[in-house]
């Protein structure tokens, strides 16, 4: 028993049989002190392991696998033996240094799997089940394919179904890693107000068993599961590896299915995972309404009467979130799970903390939020923040045209129409570096002011022709105070759409126009230069043509 599964024992012990801090230190020879810091955190303090070591048999388990596949339809009396496989390996494959009860615990197990996985195996029944209220649950994942912001991408469709009423959760995620499962379960909690007190049936997925144990029903889970499970009192239950466990599970693999042809053909278009999650909840509502079978009920009648049953969930929230110290890089970015985000270039060569999520990723240096991206699907991606650069620029403004941050604001919405025309324009009247660099002083104006407010004081300024930063932020302000529904805390990354219209007041005043307005009127006489004429040396006379 790992200390992490020891944490876990003794918070159910504590709430099942309701055993003392004295009691539990007893039953597990440890210091109470251990039990009081196991009953505070289904976490133990961190430790370092060292990795997982190899197994010497690995480059000639092919070699066993083919001599076993060959013996299911040799002669009984003239199959391999362990000895013979043995010699065998030692005379052809060239083995050595392995010693020969490796080789059978090996063979202990892989031979009957050999077996079943041949279809030689003894028949299975399917027996009907019965499931009492609020007791038993299933979970599955489902690949599923969505048209994501006009590109067929492959998504992973998380499902939580209860057995006895057929009650089903599902969401959508960009992957099926353990930060996707375990907010999968926490959005599933959510939703049903509560937790099942029975067992809950999974597959062998890695996010929740990191060995299978042969043909047993035994597992070694990962830690970070076990902590999730003792935190919300969740009793996991991992059905047979391979299409023989899929049986043992039937509810959630024929809802996987159903829900993919019902609400999922044809392929849906969203611009987010998000837009797409907020529908399959409208879809969720909807199917509560439907019978399962011959049922006499609905699936939300029957839910109704398992829901007061459900344990409650616990007081504190679960991190689902995984925790990385990566390094700023010469290129103020940084590498989480073979994709690259940009940060402030500021932080360059400092180590940062980021909080990696199923759809977003957090970065934070000295507990200050400092940027904020979109997970990335493929591997091997980049995504760049323009925002991050703009200091750089502004003393490098001939590396603005061609940099990947502006490409990516383009593509994004957040780098319009209206600011190239801008950048254009003051180009033309100041040149490339100044007016590159005046184009940068309005970029910063967006850490302060919302984007639609600054695209419209570039549009109006644009429209009176003047080509400096200080008149695009009065008009932003005037934008800002004539929107009802300013934000006053606007966010750094929000940006409109592609082709998203801007409006321009109707009546764009000309500041030399309004400074002239303001002024009182002039009442003195026009000017004259007569009183200069005496000045000539020769005056012509009066009288005399000029």
């Amino acid at each position: 028993m790992t200390k992490v599964e020891m944490f876990a024992a003794i918070r159910r012990d504590a709430r099942i049989e309701g055993l003392g801090v004295r009691a539990l230190a007893r039953k597990y020879g440890i210091h109470r002190r251990t039990v009081r810091e196991a009953l505070t955190s289904a976490w133990p303090r961190p430790r370092k392991r060292p990795p997982p070591r190899k197994s010497r048999l690995d480059p000639f388990k092919p070699a066993i696998d083919q001599m076993l596949w060959a013996d299911l339809d040799a002669p009984r009396k003239q199959r391999h033996t362990n000895k013979r496989i043995f010699d065998r390996l030692v005379a052809e494959q060239e083995m050595e240094g392995i010693s020969y009860s490796t080789v059978c615990e090996y063979l202990a197990w892989r031979r009957p799997q050999v077996r079943v996985e041949a279809g030689r195996g003894p028949p299975e029944v399917p027996i009907p089940q019965s499931h009492k209220p609020g007791v038993e649950a299933e979970v599955d994942f489902g690949d599923v394919w969505i048209n994501l912001a006009g590109a067929m991408t492959k998504c992973f469709m998380f499902v939580f179904r209860m057995s006895y009423s057929g009650k089903a959760v599902h969401r959508v995620f960009a992957s099926c890693g353990q930060e996707a499962f375990l907010e999968g379960h926490m959005h599933a909690f959510s939703v049903l107000g509560g937790v099942p007190s029975g067992k809950v049936r999974y597959d062998n997925l890695t996010s929740a068993v990191a060995q299978v144990i042969g043909f047993t029903r035994a597992r070694v889970e990962n830690e970070r599961w076990v902590a999730f499970r003792s935190h919300h009192g969740l009793e996991a239950f991992y059905c047979r590896p391979g299409k023989d466990g899929a049986h043992e599970k039937g509810g959630v693999e024929g809802e996987v299915g159903r829900f993919r042809r019902n609400h999922l053909v044809p392929v849906p278009r969203v611009d987010s995972l998000a837009e797409l999650n907020a529908l399959i909840e409208q879809w969720d509502t909807h199917d509560d309404q439907r019978r399962i079978g011959a049922r006499a009920h609905t699936v939300a009648e029957y839910f109704a009467i398992e829901r007061p049953l459900l344990r409650p969930l616990p007081d504190e929230p679960f991190q689902t979130g995984r925790v990385f110290h990566p390094r700023v890089d010469r290129r103020a970015q940084i590498c989480v799970r073979t994709n690259h985000y940009s940060v402030p270039a500021h932080l360059i060569g400092r180590k940062v903390r980021v909080m990696l999520h199923s759809s977003e990723l957090v970065v934070f240096a000295d507990r200050t939020e400092v940027a904020r991206h979109e997970r990335l699907i493929a591997k091997n991606s980049v995504r760049l923040e323009l925002d991050h650069y703009l200091e750089v620029l502004l003393r490098k403004p001939g590396a603005l045209p061609g940099a990947t941050a502006l490409e990516q604001a383009r593509q994004a919405g957040k780098f319009t129409p209206v600011h190239d025309a801008w950048w254009a324009a003051v180009r033309r009247a100041h040149g490339d570096a100044d007016g590159t660099r005046a184009l940068i002083e309005v970029l910063l104006l967006h850490r302060s002011m919302a984007h639609d407010h600054v695209v419209a004081g570039i549009a109006t300024a644009l429209k009176v022709g003047a080509l400096t930063a200080d008149v695009v932020a009065v008009e932003a302000r005037k934008a800002a105070q004539a929107d009802p529904q300013t934000d006053p805390q606007p966010s750094l990354n929000t940006g409109l759409p592609v082709g998203h219209p801007v409006q321009i007041p109707e009546e764009v005043a000309s500041l030399t126009e309004h400074r002239l307005a303001s002024m009182p009127a002039d009442t003195r006489p026009p000017p004259s230069v007569a009183a200069y004429d005496q000045l000539l040396r020769n005056r012509p006379a009066q009288g005399d043509a000029s």
